[in-house]
């Protein structure tokens, strides 16, 4: 794993600044402490930052083809790199490595622009081609790997793998997106392709840009790639559950290519559970395994991680996180750059911190539950689409807004029992009604939240666009396949993956993730939501296919996740700079919110007389993102 960079004059042949260069370099030194690379020549500037994993000796960075026309700085991995060297061997490309960056040059040269089409893997990559006079960039297809870019006023174009090494060029402007904040506030972050700050970008998952000089205006992002939910897969439970086992020893093999220590997360559930019995199939070694354990026993499942590890017996690493470990708010302000409030990363930075002082390569579960249906709010979601089918929207809609407005709120009840969110999710269309579902603060609170000046900023515009937007292009009704669409969209890119990169990258491990192996998602696409979901059990196909393998209770046991105890921190270590921060300083200076309802949100919480964690936290990590990225 990497971090890259780099500096493009769209107008002309500019001399790059080395120095400015190498400071953006730099600032992404976290993400590859072995070792730096900057290459410049007039017009053009590429830094890398190296983790080493595969080819230690001579994979360095920027990597170029035989006559150095071609260069390119890479940050990820290829994982079918092995297949495709004979392939372009036999058409006359010569190999000086046996890292996979050196495949990226040379597949550029056969194939061009589809030369990301051969590529299995999670990759973001910045390639020159000076015989072309073109900068091409490219990003993985499910955004495992991240991109930023900007062009300045003055033609300059820059990229980086993280916001901060753009903005150590000193050429970006600072000011804030109205629609990247209404976005965040929404969902928690800033859904790509918007950035927080206007002038810069995030490149989409599987999109390439290419960028050439002369042109006033960068071209819009190419996109290579797409699931398409056909549900048309013809498997007994049976066949299907082989297939499912024999793609995922497949994706777990590639992803454990390493020339260094490697071993897997191990939360207890059942997906980390799934990862570390078919490693444990592939090695001859016993498997490292690293667990997060919590002193509140709410939140803890270090004895569910324990039955998998002594049932495989690997060497089993445990960290104990206690009940207080909120001194990460800063950190996690400067790591991430953008204002992001998913409250697991605190767990996330601290099982990275732990698995790091014994592996440099990390399989994790991640983006199971997207694909095969594992969100306790999927089953919900298909039980209110049940009753939305029994009346036409023109009678739901009226009916149970009204109903929605007047029932009280009971924030404190189960979601089934809460009547108001269920009227509320009735009076929408399937896609309001799960934009409604997953916002962080929902609309009618992030109206009381926002001054009437911010929302005159902000036109009418609403982050459900991003869901509609997505929506249009699901090229499905089904109403499973449909939210799982728009999570692998939004939810896994722009929170998941986002937390992970940001987290492991900040203690210089890389994390793979074998449940996002592109064929595997595509193959999960086909099969019937009857073999993802069975009444109110999820993930049913998995649990099938790792029967053999798994403990029943790790995988039928409630769900628990990565969670904080926010409300209790709110009203006790946290409340006094819950009090400093919201109801002062820079975040009230911008003139976009309401004091008189954020102090009552914070004033409701104290009293115990409702939980607002959830927007608190929101709030704080906005404040603490003004406090280090801004001012």
């Amino acid at each position: 794993m990497c971090g890259i960079t780099g500096i493009f004059d769209t107008r002309g042949k500019r001399e790059i600044d080395r120095a400015v260069l190498h400071r953006m370099n730099e600032s992404q030194f976290h993400r590859g402490p072995d070792e730096g690379g900057l290459h410049v020549e007039p017009g053009v500037g590429l830094g890398h930052r190296r983790l080493s994993i595969i080819d230690l000796s001579t994979g360095q960075q920027p990597l170029y083809n035989e006559d150095n026309s071609v260069c390119v700085v890479f940050n990820g991995e290829i994982y079918n790199y092995q297949e495709l060297i004979p392939e372009l061997q036999a058409l006359g490309h010569v190999f000086h490595t046996r890292s996979d960056t050196e495949v990226i040059v040379h597949a550029w040269e056969a194939w061009g622009e589809a030369c990301v089409d051969r590529f299995r893997g999670m990759f973001a990559f910045a390639l020159w081609d000076r015989n072309r006079d073109t900068l091409f960039l490219a990003r993985d297809r499910l955004g495992v790997k991240p991109l930023f870019y900007a062009l300045l006023d003055d033609g300059t174009f820059l990229f980086g793998s993280e916001l901060k090494s753009i903005l150590a060029h000193g050429g970006l402007r600072r000011d804030i997106d109205p629609q990247a904040v209404e976005e965040y506030f929404a969902l928690g972050y800033v859904a790509e392709p918007r950035c927080i700050f206007r002038q810069a970008k995030k490149l989409p998952p599987a999109c390439t840009l290419k960028v050439g000089r002369g042109g006033t205006a960068l071209p819009e992002p190419r996109e290579y790639w797409d699931v398409r939910f056909t549900l048309d897969a013809q498997l007994s439970v049976e066949e299907a559950s082989h297939e499912l086992e024999r793609r995922l020893t497949e994706s777990i093999r590639l992803r454990m290519i390493s020339e260094v220590p490697l071993g897997a997360f191990l939360s207890g559930g059942v997906d980390s559970s799934a990862v570390v019995a078919m490693m444990a199939g592939l090695s001859n070694e016993p498997v490292n395994t690293c667990s997060i354990s919590f002193a509140d026993p709410a939140y803890d499942e270090a004895a569910f991680a324990q039955k998998v590890a002594d049932r495989y017996q690997t060497r089993h690493f445990v960290d104990r996180v206690e009940s207080d470990d909120f001194d990460l708010i800063d950190t996690l302000a400067r790591l991430y750059d953008e204002p992001y409030a998913d409250s697991s990363a605190i767990p996330t930075y601290r099982v990275c911190q732990l698995a790091r002082k014994h592996v440099t390569v990390a399989l994790s579960g991640d983006g199971g539950d997207e694909s095969f249906g594992g969100y306790r709010r999927y089953w919900l979601h298909l039980m209110e689409e049940k009753m939305r089918a029994a009346l036409p929207l023109g009678l739901r809609r009226p009916l149970f807004g009204t109903l929605g407005r007047l029932y009280p709120k009971a924030d404190w009840a189960p979601r089934v029992f809460r009547a108001k969110t269920t009227f509320e999710a009735l009076a929408r269309n399937s896609v309001e009604a799960y934009f409604h579902s997953v916002s962080v603060i929902r609309n009618g609170q992030r109206n009381q939240i926002f001054s009437d000046a911010f929302k005159a900023e902000l036109g009418g515009y609403s982050a459900q666009q991003v869901f509609d937007r997505h929506a249009a292009k699901a090229g499905t009704d089904d109403p499973l396949a449909l939210i799982q669409y728009i999570d692998l969209q939004t939810y896994l890119i722009g929170d998941i993956n986002t937390k992970v990169d940001r987290a492991s990258m900040a203690h210089s491990l890389e994390v793979r993730e074998p449940l996002m192996d592109h064929p595997l998602v595509e193959w999960l696409a086909t099969l019937p939501t009857s073999l993802k979901m069975r009444g109110t059990e999820s993930k049913f196909l998995l649990k099938k296919a790792m029967e053999p393998h798994l403990p029943h209770d790790i995988m039928y046991r409630p769900k628990m996740g990565f969670a904080v105890p926010l409300a209790r921190w709110f009203r006790g270590p946290l409340r006094q700079r819950v009090r400093d921060d919201l109801l002062g300083g820079p975040m009230l200076e911008t003139g976009w919110f309401n004091p008189d309802t954020i102090r009552q949100i914070v004033e409701q919480h104290e009293s115990g007389r409702s939980d607002h964690s959830t927007p608190i936290w929101v709030l704080l990590m906005f404040d603490a993102f003004l406090r280090n990225n801004v001012a």
